[in-house]
């Protein structure tokens, strides 16, 4: 069963007549990697952002479509934050680097949960005596 990520190029490929190396020349990322993402059993970590950048300028996608499957495809479940853009990708996510904390967050022990919580409210709490 392909990942989330392959699926989305798969799609696309399919939908477009495009190859490799087409989604590669209009996203300015080389064939190889177009080629790998595209056929990795598993996508062992998450692809840097220009490669994100130019998978989604090359499948004509929007960044956040391609970076949410991205996610899934390393075993990261990215949940909107708000709910009407989880059934409607509007193609920009308010930030990005809180989704993917988020579902980050969910993967680990309720001890290490407890940690993280507690780091974040000593964080904020060393905000608000600052501010």
């Amino acid at each position: 069963m392909a990942n989330a990520l392959q699926q989305i190029i798969r799609d696309r490929l399919d939908r477009e007549g495009w190859s490799y190396g087409e989604v590669a020349r209009r996203g300015g990322i080389p064939r190889s990697t177009v080629h790998h993402l595209a056929t990795a059993e598993r996508v062992v970590r998450m692809p840097q952002p220009s490669t994100l950048e130019g998978l989604s300028k090359g499948l004509g996608l929007s960044l956040d479509t391609v970076r949410r499957a991205a996610a899934e495809a390393c075993g990261i479940h990215v949940y909107a934050t708000d709910p009407a853009s989880a059934v409607v990708d509007t193609g920009a996510s308010a930030d990005p680097e809180v989704d993917l904390l988020i579902a980050s967050v969910q993967q680990l022990s309720v001890d290490d949960r407890r940690h993280v919580a507690a780091l974040v409210e000593s964080l904020l709490g060393r905000d608000a005596h600052r501010g």
